[in-house]
């Protein structure tokens, strides 16, 4: 969602700027084209030629107020950018950016540009929580300008408080959903992710291969999207996606239980969980030993609740329910199979037998069958992208 997008990324004098070189990667990396400029208390902290490589343009400092090619460089790059992001933003430069005060490059650019706005603010503690400083954060959002609350972390000065700069990753998803139209907005959302597990004993499960990245990608782009998004995890290590609602769960009948829990009050379920179909009859308290009298192991397994069919069972005339179907064989007759019997709105269908699209990839392709009749098949692409997708499609069929 960066991919063209042009970011003007104001760097301001603070320890935190540092941070600012791994947060260009990533929005180069996401497709961003970037230009610098650089407070003179930032070049203190970190010299211009590094995010003048990094960028692929020279970084603007107070020493150029003058273009090349004879411009005005602060009105130039204020009416360049779709986002004007501050990162790390220095009290020094909230007070004035609130206040509408232009004695360097950076806080004229800042004044002129008419683009979104985000600032990232990184400082002690106590200069986050002086009464000015708050003052000066109303005022910016009531002028518009998004402010990213820092975090309780590790401060230059030896200590833990607010004040440390969130990091790289969380900064660029709130600059992501800044440039993403609010689609979703007031809608509430419910995922699932993940593979459930079935304990044999206290060491041993079975579950299944999911790597719950599709899921996750889900949540991710529907919270970009301004979705309120709550998502149940089973026995996953990504990293949590920002703004969202994350429940943990470990069995088919923890998640189902979560289910019941949230579905009520969801506009759209979207389950993309592995869900275990079976468990043992019977759990043993102690490691199960394997010994000489013992060369063989029966298990006696019972079936889970089906908790897509239950959903669909349950939805309202206004609720809408996603399954996913991750087949093997005979795709599309057991897709369409799983659509009708699950009483569905939409299936997901996807072929973990292709290597390319297997479990635990970036990519996936798939193939969305309504129970309408729609059908479409996605090219082999990122599961955000495929994400983008599946949620067009299920804004689409809302009531």
């Amino acid at each position: 969602m960066m991919n063209g997008k042009k970011i003007t990324l104001y760097i301001t004098g603070s320890i935190a700027a540092y941070k600012a070189v791994y947060l260009l990667r990533l929005l180069k990396k996401a497709g961003a084209d970037v230009v610098v400029v650089m407070t003179r208390a930032a070049t203190e902290f970190i010299t211009p030629l590094t995010f003048q490589t990094l960028a692929g343009h020279p970084v603007l400092i107070d020493d150029d107020w003058q273009s090349p090619n004879q411009g005005v460089v602060h009105v130039e790059a204020a009416q360049w950018g779709d986002l004007n992001l501050v990162a790390p933003a220095s009290a020094d430069f909230i007070a004035k950016a609130a206040n509408g005060i232009a004695d360097s490059l950076a806080t004229t650019t800042f004044l002129a540009a008419t683009a979104k706005k985000l600032i990232v603010p990184a400082m002690n503690d106590g200069m986050w929580h002086n009464p000015a400083t708050k003052r000066n954060c109303v005022q910016l959002q009531q002028d518009g300008v998004q402010i990213l609350t820092p975090e309780i972390g590790f401060l230059a000065e030896g200590y833990a408080a607010e004040g440390r700069m969130p990091e790289p990753p969380t900064i660029m998803a709130a600059a992501t959903k800044a440039l993403t139209k609010q689609d979703w907005q007031g809608k509430r959302l419910l995922i699932t992710a993940g593979g459930t597990r079935e304990a044999l004993d206290p060491v041993r499960y079975l579950s299944n291969r999911s790597s719950g990245k599709m899921g996750y990608a889900l949540a991710q782009v529907a919270q970009q999207h301004g979705a309120v998004v709550t998502l149940i995890s089973a026995n996953v290590t990504l990293p949590t996606p920002p703004g969202v609602q994350l429940v943990r769960v470990q069995t088919a009948r923890e998640m189902e239980t979560q289910l019941h829990r949230f579905f009520p009050e969801t506009d759209v379920l979207l389950m993309a969980a592995a869900v275990s179909d079976f468990r043992p009859q019977q759990t043993a308290s102690q490691k199960i030993k394997k010994t000489a009298a013992n060369a063989e192991l029966t298990l006696h397994l019972q079936a889970n609740h089906d908790l897509l069919q239950e959903m669909g069972t349950k939805k309202q005339p206004q609720q809408l329910v996603v399954g996913f179907a991750a087949e093997t064989q005979n795709l599309r007759e057991n897709a369409m199979k799983k659509l009708h019997q699950k009483r569905v709105d939409l299936i997901v269908l996807n072929d973990v037998s292709n290597p390319q699209i297997g479990f635990n990839g970036d990519n996936n392709q798939v193939t969305i069958i309504g129970a309408d009749g729609f059908k479409e098949q996605t090219p082999v692409e990122a599961k955000t992208k495929i994400a983008e997708r599946i949620l067009t499609v299920v804004k689409k069929k809302l009531p």
